[in-house]
Parts: structure tokens; sequence; C-alpha cells
């Protein structure tokens, strides 16, 4: 049975024909028809003092959208963890994870965006650092207990009903490497079977036998409609903008499943990461890949236009890869 998700980082370029508060309503609304059909997982991502209002604060957002669901997963991918506090961090997680009732995930990732370090007053340079001291900063405060850091001491209640999952973000060696030391998954941000391998066999060298790597693969957009070719006129600006500001931010470490270099519509239409797919060929996807992941709101996206393919996917798409 594939795996469906929703995803959301709620953009609203200046071109958009929406607002910010009418994605914010879209996006519950969305989360809760998910939930009603039983999709699997919510995704949210996080970025900082972006012109077009990139989510700044997905824990935020994922209390809501478990305050407005029952059974949907809710993972943020990923959480910037250098430039939080681990401890008050560790504190709104853990409530999340109590209003979830256990639903929530979170990949862990360095940051990679100057402006943002420089925001939060964080020297990039200890990004690695700073990275693996809360991550165990924020599993302390999940027992519930007392503990010393940095000269004070700190206690985080109340404790989640169950630690949150943590993944390790990134798509280095190092952050292969990293994932293995702390224990914890690992979600690279390209499907590279050999990061995987690395990342197996460093969790043998460290007696590690409960870790797992979630690769990417297939599309990271998806939307359903009954004649693409005619709906890419519709999606395309705002698929073209989400694809040229996000390879603006890359730098020279980074790979990412999607960084595309376009520069038209076009060019898109061509990639293996944004598809406006008919519903028979979402569903041969869905079969090939074994997930779906959908973003209806993707690039400042009018609600109107989310809803169209979401009802299309509901209706003629979903009976067939769930039964």
């Amino acid at each position: 049975m594939a795996m469906v998700g929703i995803r959301f980082d709620l953009r609203v370029p200046p071109f958009a024909t929406t607002t910010h508060a009418e994605q914010y309503a879209a996006c519950l609304d969305m989360c809760r028809w998910a939930d009603d059909l039983g999709l699997d997982i919510c995704v949210l991502s996080e970025h900082h003092g972006v012109d077009d209002g990139f989510m700044s604060a997905p824990v935020t957002l994922a209390a809501a959208i478990a305050g407005a669901t029952k059974k949907i997963r809710i993972n943020i991918a990923a959480i910037l963890v250098p430039l939080h506090d681990p401890v008050r961090l560790a504190e709104q997680l853990a409530v999340v994870d109590l209003v979830s009732d256990g639903r929530l995930s979170l990949v862990a990732g360095l940051g990679y965006r100057q402006e943002e370090f420089e925001m939060a007053a964080v020297d990039i340079k200890q990004r690695g650092k700073l990275l693996d001291e809360y991550v165990r900063v924020m599993r302390k405060a999940w027992s519930g207990e007392a503990f010393e850091w940095r000269g004070r001491t700190v206690r985080v209640t109340p404790k989640p009903k169950t630690a949150p999952v943590v993944l390790i973000g990134g798509s280095t060696e190092i952050a292969a490497k990293r994932a293995a030391r702390l224990h914890a998954g690992f979600f690279p941000a390209i499907g590279d079977a050999q990061l995987a391998a690395l990342y197996n066999a460093e969790c043998e060298k460290q007696g590690f036998h409960g870790g797992f790597v979630m690769l990417p693969g297939g599309p990271g957009f998806v939307h359903v409609a009954k004649d693409p070719d005619t709906e890419w006129q519709r999606v395309g600006p705002h698929a073209l903008y989400d694809a040229q500001t996000y390879a603006a931010w890359q730098t020279p470490d980074q790979r990412s499943q999607m960084h595309v270099e376009a520069q038209t519509i076009d060019d898109m239409k061509k990639s293996e990461a944004y598809k406006v797919l008919t519903p028979d060929q979402c569903v041969e996807l869905a079969s090939k890949q074994g997930r779906v992941i959908l973003h209806p709101l993707m690039g400042g996206m009018s609600p109107e236009v989310g809803w169209e393919g979401l009802r299309l996917f509901e209706k003629e798409v979903l009976p067939k890869i769930r039964g």
C-alpha cells in the first residue's frame, strides 16, 4: 500500500492571489481532509526571515494540526535545531507530543542560510557542534528528570507521552556519521544509497541496532489534474518560483532531491521533482514509488487550485491505491 503524505511550507510570493491568513486556514482544513481519509503523514518545514513568509514556527503549526486531527502523523522536516534554545524547544515539542497523543516526529537539521544564523545570533561555524549538543539535551529533557546543562539545573515538565522520534537530516557523509553517533534515524535530503550504506556501517561500529534510513524517492510535489498541460499554466509560475528560490539558497555542499535548476515553466515540466499528473499517472507513480507527496499550496498556489487537485486525488486516485 502506497504511503501518502501532505506537505506545507506556506510561502506567499508577490504574484500570488492569496494571503498568509488564507493559506494557514486552508492548511488546517486540508489536514482535516487528510486525516478523515486516512492519509499517513503531514510534513512541515522551517525557514526564517524569508520575504515570502516561509513558515517560521512549525512547532506552533504542528500543535494546531494536532488539535484539528486525530490520526495523521505529524513530521517537522526539518527543525533547524541550532537556531533554537534546546530547553525551550524540548518543552514545546513535549506539549505537541501530548496534544497529538504521540503522533509527532522531527528531522533535526543543521540549517544552511547565513541570514538565519545572523538573525538568531548563532555562529554558523558552530552548527554541527550545537546540533550534537542540543539533540542530547532534548533527549535528557524529555525524561522529565532534572539534569545539569551549562552550569544550571534544567527540568522540562510535563514530559511527553512518548519522546518524539528524532532523525538527523543532511546529505553528507558527516551527517550520516552524526546520525549513527547520536543513535538516531537518518533522513538524507537525497536518495543516495551510498549514504545509507555508510550510515548502516557506522551504526554497526557504534553498536546501535535501532537505526533506520528514510531515503527520499519520487517527486516532492504532486498535483492531480484532468489535463496536466493546461494545468501547468496555472501551477507553473508557482513551481518555477519555488524551484528558483530554493536553488538560490543552496551551498556547494548541499544536495537535495528537490534542487532543480530551471529558467522556464517548460524546464519545470521536465523535472522529476515537480509533477502534474492525470489520475491514472498518479496511480502509476504510487505503484512504482510506493509513495505520493501532495503539496497543495506549493509556492503560493491558491487554496482553490490546491483543493481541485486534492478532490480529484480523493475521487480517482485514492480508491485505486488504497482499495
